[in-house]
């Protein structure tokens, strides 16, 4: 019975250890699964409440937060169902993730403050995702729910896609916040005295300048201008243009109070003279807007768009300028420069011939039109003299009579005045009667004349 206790024993020790062994071997794989810096949690985000896209973002994680780890060379890149690859973050050299977790949101999200760098593009329900250092994928998750892929997301049912560390797997959970640590990610540049420290955003601080879309021979001639005014240089990697709904990469470093040119070409072009204003947007590492322009209608050949100065109320005041100077301080020219024996006709714009009028010259009573080339006749108002007892009428240039009275010639005989009214109506009232007693004799004749008879019978 003792020694089958001990076989017992034994055989558990055995079994024990083998397990063991095998949890061990998964713990290994496990870890090998999940590599250094990974990708955590994905939600392409839905509508609710009338809201689009709550709740979209991509967490990366990592598995040793005791020291900062660059990000130097990472992107974060989203192919959607049609293959095409866009890059969704590009971290900038000199950026580290100290915390960690380290939150990406879609800046049109209503959570979008609530990250450490914001993206444009949105996410699809059908879609992959890697994380690159360099040309390196180190982690990628998809969701297509085929070839392999983790089942899609369903706008009927929001989850979220979550990393289980116990596995490495992921699988969707209708409940999950993501950790958002605002110390999670910091950016550095290299300063000449102090060596390195720290910028909280990259393009902070830079502004449009100047910028010229209409090319007289070759695209290659536009260009985009930024202007730092600070005093402190500026970094631009991780920084982006947005040009009519595209984002391009921009990189390099502006130097305090210096200029920055990007040419677009090759990238994409410029509308030449746009009939509606067409707007840029310089987008900052954590994808909020910088600065942005609007070049309106009114561009022409050999002319930038550039900011001249500013107004009483502070306001920008931006001006088509004849002379365009990349990489240098604006100046405002209104007209064109003229070539050799031309002159510019401040009317129209235009640069007009001076040869006929520096040889030309006109006979006397005449004067030269320097815009025609022409000789025109001086019109000469002489002065108008008139004669005694006359005096000169200025709106009409006529001579006219002067009358006087002295009284001598002219005496005043006072004029009694009646009432002109009232004899017209007397007279009016007399005409009435008149014709009435007319009317009366004439209808009554024969009756008047046998009483006239009888009358002068008596009297007789």
């Amino acid at each position: 019975m003792k020694k089958f206790g001990i076989f017992l024993g034994v055989i558990c020790w055995v079994v024990l250890g083998f397990w063991s062994q095998v949890d061990h071997a998964q713990a290994i794989e496990t870890s090998e699964k999940i590599p250094e810096i990974y990708i955590k949690a994905i939600n392409p985000g839905y509508t609710v409440d009338g809201k689009s896209n709550v709740g979209e973002m991509i967490e990366i994680a990592r598995k040793n937060a005791d020291a900062p780890i660059s990000l130097a060379g990472a992107t974060v890149g989203y192919t959607n169902s049609s293959g095409n690859y866009t890059v969704l973050v590009e971290f900038p050299e000199y950026s580290w993730m100290t915390g960690e977790t380290l939150l990406l949101r879609l800046a049109s999200s209503p959570d979008s403050e609530l990250a450490a760098v914001n993206y444009m593009k949105t996410l699809a329900f059908k879609a992959a995702l890697e994380l690159k250092i360099g040309d390196e994928v180190v982690d990628s998750v998809c969701w297509t729910g085929k070839d392999g892929c983790y089942k899609e997301f369903r706008s009927a049912s929001p989850t979220v896609l979550v990393r289980n560390l116990e596995t490495g797997d992921f699988e969707h959970l209708v409940e999950y916040e993501a950790q958002y640590d605002t110390e999670s990610y910091y950016v550095e540049t290299v300063k000449e005295e102090d060596g390195y420290g720290k910028m909280v955003s990259q393009c902070r601080g830079l502004q449009f300048s100047e910028i010229l879309s209409y090319y007289e021979s070759a695209k290659t001639e536009q260009f985009i201008e930024f202007y730092n005014p600070g005093a402190e240089q500026i970094l631009l990697d991780g920084c982006q243009l947005r040009y009519k709904n595209k984002n391009y990469a921009l990189s390099g470093v502006v130097a305090a109070e210096g200029y920055f040119v990007y040419y677009p070409a090759g990238e994409f072009s410029l509308t030449k003279n746009p009939t509606n204003s067409n707007s840029l947007e310089l987008i900052d590492v954590t994808g909020e807007t910088v600065d942005a322009l609007a070049y309106p209608n009114g561009q022409r050949k050999g002319t930038s768009y550039a900011l001249i100065g500013y107004g009483d109320e502070g306001e920008e005041v931006w001006k088509v300028t004849y002379a365009p100077t990349p990489g240098g301080a604006n100046n405002y020219q209104e007209f064109k420069t003229c070539e050799a024996g031309k002159v510019i006709n401040e009317a129209t714009g235009n640069c007009v011939k001076i040869t006929s009028v520096a040889e030309k010259f006109c006979k006397e009573g005449y004067y030269l039109n320097v815009l025609t080339g022409r000789c025109n006749k001086v019109k000469i108002v002489a002065e108008k003299t008139c004669k005694e007892g006359y005096y000169l009428n200025p709106e009409t240039n006529r001579c006219r009579k002067i009358k006087e009275n002295d009284g001598a010639d002219y005496n005043l005989t006072p004029e009694n005045y009646e009432e002109q009214s009232s004899f017209v109506a007397l007279y009016a009232v007399l005409g009435v009667v008149g014709v009435g007693l007319g009317y009366l004799i004439y209808e009554f004749r024969h009756e008047i004349v046998r009483l006239w008879r009888k009358v002068f019978r008596r009297v007789r």
